[in-house]
């Protein structure tokens, strides 16, 4: 079931964002690439990335968040450089209790838990129930709370390509042409930068990245997800970006609809990877989350 080729941390994490503060974990049947960066006692800001993305995501983020607050940034689950010792559960559920065995193993409690895409979906599980204690306060990016549209037809084509795992080596052939991984990124409307489009084709090339891409597609069910935004003890912070093609923003405003005196905040432009493109205005609406008491449903950026 791990059957793939794995991005190596000595010969394609040479050049990886910060890699000064990444270490490995072995945790909960995964080794866990995790990035930290800080000061040691400060408030612990935990990131959580979406499907097909790594810590990278978060380059320019880190050194900005850091400055006031602990970061820990992991690859999730067969993401990146996080590999399996033996496959893991990538339903939403399954990654919410590995990245809880994490944060265990880790020492840590998030004080905040920022979650982009489908990493936001994570981050409001764990936001709910027990996981966290005391409870965090949630901040969400362009978060996918809804099931896509199409998914009738698209889980189960995702089910079948997971199935076969030759699908994901020849996803990763094609994408060494470079054409396949362009057209993804310009698919998320962001106009992301040399760094960030290299690194994106780089996992890309790596059949075990895609297979846990295509696996985590597979398993995800968003079906019931309202309730768990509705069990959020704090309220949220979430930012959408208007010009989003791959999550439309009225995903985030029906989210917002839902969490108790949760607080939305638009952004008229960046696209699907907005906290990559305009990241020192994101992290102002991640500072501004922290610090505001819940008076206001609706914010204009």
């Amino acid at each position: 079931m791990m059957d793939g080729s794995w991005l190596d941390w000595n010969r394609d994490g040479l050049d990886w964002p910060h890699r000064a503060a990444s270490r490995f974990v072995d945790v909960a049947g995964l080794r866990w690439h995790v990035q930290e960066m800080g000061p040691a006692d400060a408030p612990v800001l935990l990131l959580l990335h979406g499907t097909g993305a790594a810590s990278h995501s978060w380059r320019y983020l880190l050194p900005v968040l850091a400055a006031t607050h602990r970061v820990v940034a992991p690859d999730l689950p067969c993401h990146g450089f996080t590999r399996p010792q033996r496959w893991p559960d990538l339903s939403l559920n399954g990654m919410r209790m590995a990245v809880q065995a994490l944060i265990t193993a880790l020492g840590i409690v998030p004080a905040v838990i920022i979650g982009h895409s489908a990493g936001a979906a994570i981050a409001v599980s764990l936001g709910t129930g027990d996981a966290v204690k005391p409870p965090p306060t949630v901040v969400t990016i362009n978060g996918a709370f809804r099931p896509i549209r199409g998914d009738r037809i698209f889980s189960p084509l995702a089910k079948a390509l997971f199935a076969a795992p030759l699908s994901a080596s020849l996803f990763a052939a094609v994408a060494r042409g470079g054409w396949f991984g362009d057209n993804l990124l310009t698919a998320t409307g962001s106009q992301i930068d040399n760094t960030g489009a290299v690194l994106y084709r780089r996992l890309l090339t790596s059949s075990g990245h895609v297979r846990g891409a295509l696996g985590m597609m597979a398993a995800w069910d968003l079906t019931r997800f309202d309730a768990l935004l509705a069990a959020l003890p704090v309220p949220p912070t979430l930012i959408a970006a208007k010009d989003d093609p791959m999550v439309p923003w009225s995903d985030t405003r029906h989210a917002g609809d839902i969490a108790r005196d949760a607080r939305l905040r638009l952004v008229d432009r960046g696209g699907h990877l907005v906290h990559e493109v305009r990241a020192e205005m994101v992290a102002g609406l991640i500072a501004d989350a922290i610090q505001a008491r819940p008076a206001s449903r609706v914010d204009a950026a």
